[in-house]
């Protein structure tokens, strides 16, 4: 497993989880400075680490098969981590995933393949992965989690198109989805989205 940076409180003394995923180049302590804005005091905080810095080598619309072997091993470290969540006696539902760019695109893309009930997702600039998306690869109900994604109307990373395309499987597969989009071009995080998730989500 990669190494994992944790904040917040002691897992056995939280009722809730948020697992932060870092973008491309960035850092789980990077990451983890969202404590400092998102509403987090009560939750016990897990960010793990991509080997190199990066989840996956391309663009998550390049061809599937040029992020492998490096996709799968991303998808499965986060599966280690709910699975010992799991395994401590937390719910779906006590989990939250947080994520940033190449981490907003893993967080929603984990969420979609074993969709149930969590107590978020939260995806500042983000889309699910693929060359295009299959509805089949995912599965599940998330029974009306809440999912979070904002962006620019011109990212020069992740294209509008795609967030709708995302957005509208996540509400197939039953998930409430709430997008932000701006008219900027800036790749970054904005305080109105820190807001809307504050007040909607983290509340």
């Amino acid at each position: 497993m990669s190494k994992i940076l944790s904040a917040g409180l002691p897992l056995d003394k939280s009722k809730k989880v948020a697992i932060l995923i870092h973008g491309r180049g960035a850092s789980a302590s990077g990451i983890l400075g969202l404590k400092d804005h998102l509403h987090l005091s009560d939750f016990a905080l897990l960010a793990p680490e991509a080997e190199g810095n990066s989840w996956y080598p391309y663009s998550f619309m390049a061809p599937d098969a040029s992020n492998e072997p490096a996709y799968s091993r991303a998808i499965k470290q986060l599966e280690e981590i709910v699975q010992s969540l799991y395994s401590k006696g937390f719910k779906s539902d006590q989990i939250y995933f947080i994520g940033f760019s190449q981490g907003a695109c893993l967080s929603l893309e984990f969420a979609a393949l074993h969709a149930k009930k969590y107590g978020g997702v939260i995806a500042f600039t983000g889309g699910l992965i693929g060359a295009e998306l299959r509805s089949e690869k995912y599965i599940g109900d998330f029974a009306s989690t809440p999912i979070f994604i904002g962006s620019s109307k011109q990212d020069f990373h992740v294209p509008l198109e795609r967030i709708k395309l995302s957005a509208d499987l996540l509400v197939d597969l039953g998930a409430d989805v709430k997008t932000l989009i701006f008219e900027d071009s800036d790749h970054t995080i904005r305080k109105e989205e820190i807001d809307w998730v504050n007040n909607n989500i983290l509340s």
